[in-house]
C-alpha cells in the first residue's frame, strides 16, 4: 500500500502544479496569484474528494448520490484538464522560446550574410558596365575594393554565427517534430494533441489510485465488522478413573475395604448459541439500540446486506414500521 499511496500523492501533486502554471499565469499582482492558485488547490482536492465519494456511493448502492457526485467530479475535472493542458503548454512554450530565440539570431546573420551577397552582385554589375565604358580604371577597382570589403564583413558575420552556442532540442520538442511531420500536421497542433493526451492520462492516472485507496479502505472497515474467525479447540472427554479395592493381608485376619462408587454429576447442557434474529430482538425489545440499521449493524458486527435481511423480516412479521421520513420504528413483540 505503501507503494499505491505514494503514487496517488505524486500523480495529485503533479497535477496540482501543472494547474497552478496556468493559474498563477493569469495575474501578475502577488494577492491574485495567491487567490488563483488557492483556487487551483480547491479545485484538484475537490475533484479528488468527489471521485472517492463516487465510490463510496456506488458501493452503499445509493445512486442516485454517485450520479450527482459523478457529474461534480466531471465539472471538475473538465476545469482541472483545462488548467493541466495550460499548465504543460505553458511549459512547453517556454522551452520552445529559448529555440526561437537562438534560431532568430542565426535568421539574422543569415539574412545580413544575404544581404552582402546581393550588394557584391550589384556591384559586379555595375562593374561590367563600367568595363563595356572602358572605364576601368575609374571604376572597376573601386568596386572591386567595395567586394573586399564586403566578402570581409560577410566573413565576419558568418564567424559569429557559427560561434553561437548550440540551444539542444529538449526531448519534449523533438516528440513534437516527430509527430509534426508523421501526422502531417503542423508543429503547433501537435503540440496542442500531446499536451491534451498528457493532462487527460494524468487526471485518469490519480483518480485510478484513489478509487484504488477507497477500495482497500471499504475492504477493511467490511472486514472488521465481521466476527473474527476462532478455532475451537477440541478436548476430549477424560474416562472416569476405575476403582480399585485395596486388600491388606495379614497371616491370620484379612480386611477388605470396599470403596462406594461415586456417580459423577451430570455437566449442565451449553445453551445453543442465539441467531442473529433473536439477538437483534433481543436488543431492541431491551432497549440496548435504537431502531436504526447503522446501530444495529454496530452491536451484531455483521455486514449491512445481513441487517437489511433483518429489516426486511421484522416488517413481514409488524414489528418494525417504516416512518415517512424512512426511519424505522419499533413496535415490540407480542408476549407469547
Amino acid at each position: 500500500m505503501c507503494t499505491v499511496y505514494s503514487f496517488t500523492g505524486a500523480s495529485i501533486l503533479a497535477s496540482i502544479i501543472f494547474s497552478l502554471l496556468l493559474f498563477l499565469s493569469i495575474d501578475e499582482d502577488p494577492v491574485m496569484q495567491i487567490l488563483f492558485g488557492g483556487l487551483a488547490i480547491i479545485f484538484e482536492l475537490g475533484k479528488f474528494f468527489a471521485w472517492y465519494e463516487f465510490g463510496e456511493r456506488r458501493a452503499r448502492r445509493n445512486y442516485t448520490g454517485a450520479i450527482s457526485a459523478f457529474a461534480f467530479y466531471a465539472v471538475l475535472a473538465a476545469i482541472s484538464i483545462g488548467g493541466s493542458v495550460g499548465g504543460i503548454n505553458s511549459a512547453t512554450n517556454q522551452a520552445q522560446s529559448h529555440v526561437n530565440v537562438q534560431q532568430s539570431k542565426i535568421n539574422s546573420y543569415n539574412m545580413q550574410i544575404a544581404a552582402i551577397d546581393n550588394q557584391i552582385a550589384l556591384n559586379n554589375e555595375a562593374a561590367e558596365k563600367y568595363i563595356q565604358m572602358e572605364r576601368i580604371a575609374t571604376g572597376v577597382t573601386r568596386i572591386q575594393r567595395e567586394n573586399d570589403k564586403l566578402r570581409q564583413q560577410q566573413l565576419d558575420l558568418a564567424a559569429e554565427r557559427d560561434s553561437l552556442p548550440v540551444v539542444s532540442q529538449g526531448s519534449v520538442i523533438g516528440l513534437i517534430d516527430s509527430l509534426a511531420k508523421s501526422m502531417n500536421v503542423e508543429t503547433q497542433t501537435a503540440q496542442l494533441g500531446l499536451v491534451v493526451f498528457l493532462s487527460v492520462l494524468l487526471d485518469f492516472f490519480a483518480a485510478f489510485f484513489v478509487g484504488l485507496i477507497g477500495e482497500e479502505l471499504r475492504f477493511r472497515n467490511q472486514f472488521r465488522r465481521m466476527h473474527p474467525f476462532t478455532i475451537d479447540a477440541y478436548t476430549t472427554e477424560a474416562k472416569q478413573p476405575e476403582l480399585l479395592t485395596h486388600t491388606s493381608s495379614q497371616p491370620t485376619t484379612h480386611y477388605e475395604t470396599h470403596v462406594e462408587d461415586v456417580t459423577p454429576e451430570p455437566e449442565p447442557e451449553p445453551e445453543a448459541p442465539k441467531s442473529l434474529y433473536e439477538q437483534a430482538i433481543d436488543a431492541l425489545s431491551a432497549n440496548q439500540v435504537n431502531c436504526t440499521k447503522r446501530a444495529v449493524t454496530r452491536y451484531l458486527k455483521v455486514s449491512s446486506e445481513e441487517v437489511d435481511e433483518l429489516f426486511s423480516r421484522f416488517m413481514e412479521e409488524g414489528i418494525v414500521s417504516k416512518k415517512p421520513n424512512n426511519h424505522y420504528q419499533w413496535h415490540g413483540v407480542a408476549a407469547k
